[in-house]
């Protein structure tokens, strides 16, 4: 077994839906079998992964990659918006927004509130992203001060913004609350902003997961360089 699908003793702390070998992809058709020889040469390159497959949920650039290089390679590319999630309820759309945060390659993602969270839905692409723990909210903000970031709260509220009418800031952190409640009120008194996602349906609000993706995207299409073709 390749050391990528081992639980490790340092993994993030999350909870017991993480999965047991949490670094396969989706089953047996998933990914590429062993690479014919003659084996690639280079200290990216993982030689258990050569010689068994590469099962992993990565795109086809990264296989038989080490973990190590793959994370490592991402870092020399990474865009200039973070993601904060509060935390207060072991919310299950935690996961969601992480591989989210993954696909976008947001620079780190910060959980607020409870350390422990649902690690399912993240699919394993939190091991490719930088995860940091703040206790509250307070903690958050000095450490986004610091880092002369502002936050932009993602929540549909009285004297909220539209996204779709705002330009969010390059350098920012974007902060969601969990689902039901959303943001907490010492969270938007601390957002230097707070954006509202237009809805035109009967429901009062958006899956968080969903509302997380379509502000993600807002950055992305602002910022991002596209490419004329999807990473396969």
């Amino acid at each position: 077994m390749s050391s990528e699908a081992r639980v490790r003793d340092d993994a993030p702390v999350g909870d017991d839906e993480a999965p047991v070998q949490y670094d396969d992809g989706f089953g047996k058709e998933i990914g590429v079998g062993p690479h014919p020889e003659p084996w690639p040469r280079g200290e990216r390159y993982d030689p258990e992964l050569l010689a068994g497959g590469d099962r992993r949920n990565v795109v086809d650039g990264y296989r038989y990659w080490t973990h190590e290089a793959i994370v490592a390679d991402l870092d020399t590319r990474r865009h200039d918006f973070h993601v904060a999630v509060e935390n207060w309820g072991h919310d299950f759309n935690i996961g969601s927004v992480v591989r989210t945060a993954n696909a976008f390659l947001a620079r780190e993602i910060h959980i607020v509130g409870r350390r422990r969270w649902n690690r399912r839905g993240a699919m394993v692409t939190d091991r490719y992203q930088h995860v940091r723990h703040h206790a509250d909210t307070a903690g958050l903000t000095a450490w986004a001060a610091a880092e002369g970031l502002p936050i932009i709260g993602i929540d549909n509220l009285p004297g909220a913004v539209p996204l779709e009418r705002t330009e969010l800031p390059r350098r920012c952190v974007l902060l969601f609350g969990q689902e039901g409640p959303g943001l907490t009120e010492e969270a938007r008194e601390h957002a230097a902003m707070v954006c509202s996602i237009a809805q035109f349906g009967s429901t009062r609000s958006i899956n968080a997961g969903a509302a997380a993706a379509i502000a993600m995207h807002a950055w992305i299409q602002r910022y991002a360089d596209v490419p004329a073709q999807p990473t396969p």
